[in-house]
């Protein structure tokens, strides 16, 4: 019986990876966001530096009113909804950096697909950054890990 040879991240991984850079703002974020159809954006310094995660629901969660506004300006989902595309036209110039996730979760390319995946699965995570000496190098998915196994039947 031939031994399985394990499967790494850098075996599944996509290496053309959504990002944007640390100095853009949260207008471009949505804008990258909209077009590039991802719910995670890699937030990147120069030379391709990891910086953290910006993602669609950090960017909806800044612009969502909290309860105080919504009673403040008569309580009804029609001035929730007014609030909320007040504060995201406010948001539009605002730097992304405060909205970033310095610290998320990351994976080394040298990783076991299993690590990816359980950690993915355990914390319901679609896309994990892949970083090796403080650079992105690419982004793993659930999708690429079920692409990555089923080839490998």
């Amino acid at each position: 019986m031939s031994e399985i040879q394990p499967l790494r991240v850098e075996d599944a991984m996509v290496t053309r990876t959504i990002r944007i850079q640390h100095d853009a703002n949260m207008y471009r974020a949505a804008e990258v966001v909209a077009l590039s159809r991802v719910s995670d954006l890699m937030v990147v310094g120069e030379d391709d530096k990891f910086i953290g995660v910006l993602s669609e629901g950090d960017i909806l969660r800044a612009a969502l009113p909290d309860t105080e506004e919504i009673v403040a300006e008569g309580g009804s989902l029609d001035t929730a909804f007014g609030i909320f595309l007040k504060k995201g036209k406010n948001l539009s110039e605002l730097p992304v950096l405060p909205f970033v996730i310095t610290e998320p979760i990351v994976l080394d390319p040298q990783d076991h697909v299993a690590k990816a995946t359980t950690v993915m699965i355990d914390l319901n995570i679609r896309l994990l950054p892949v970083v090796k000496d403080g650079k992105l190098v690419g982004t793993i998915s659930r999708a690429d890990v079920c692409q990555a196994v089923v080839g490998n039947l």
